[in-house]
């Protein structure tokens, strides 16, 4: 075959380093914008991204040229510097070691896209910390709760 033809769509989640709540309102929108500009300068396609103070969610159509875990790191570590070198946050800010990857079918994108919209309204009724336990037990992922978060610390 000459070409390589795809459909992979990818839900991430990734949180706060200690799951910290240090996203804040005022600048919250232009991080999710220099998200979306570092997905895009990947070679991916960004469809939603939003989160809470202490987590975010991108939901991308990825390009098979790229493994997820280097795009999370270009995506976390580019948006860590661009918080701290504008001093959003007294300190250093840094994301928590690993991600949640999940991945959907082309009918599902409509209904994940608005489930990653209304995060807000969707977190008044389950923590992140139930609302992750649920994705990874949903997708079948085996994992140890006691490594699921880093601890705070």
């Amino acid at each position: 075959m000459a070409n390589t033809y795809t459909q992979l769509y990818v839900h991430y989640v990734f949180a706060v380093q200690n799951r910290q709540t240090l996203i804040r309102e005022n600048w919250q929108t232009d991080l999710y914008k220099y998200m979306n500009g570092i997905i895009e300068q990947q070679g991916h396609k960004p469809f939603a991204i939003n989160g809470m103070p202490d987590h975010v969610h991108v939901l991308v159509s990825m390009n098979p040229t790229q493994a997820p875990s280097d795009l999370m790191y270009h995506v976390k570590r580019s948006s860590s510097l661009w918080i701290n070198e504008n001093k959003y946050v007294a300190g250093k800010f840094s994301w928590q070691e690993g991600f949640g990857a999940f991945s959907y079918g082309k009918s599902q994108i409509a209904k994940i896209c608005q489930y990653i919209e209304n995060q807000q309204k969707h977190h008044t009724k389950k923590t992140f910390y139930v609302e992750y336990l649920a994705f990874l037990k949903l997708f079948d992922i085996d994992y140890d709760e006691r490594y699921v978060f880093k601890p705070i610390e």
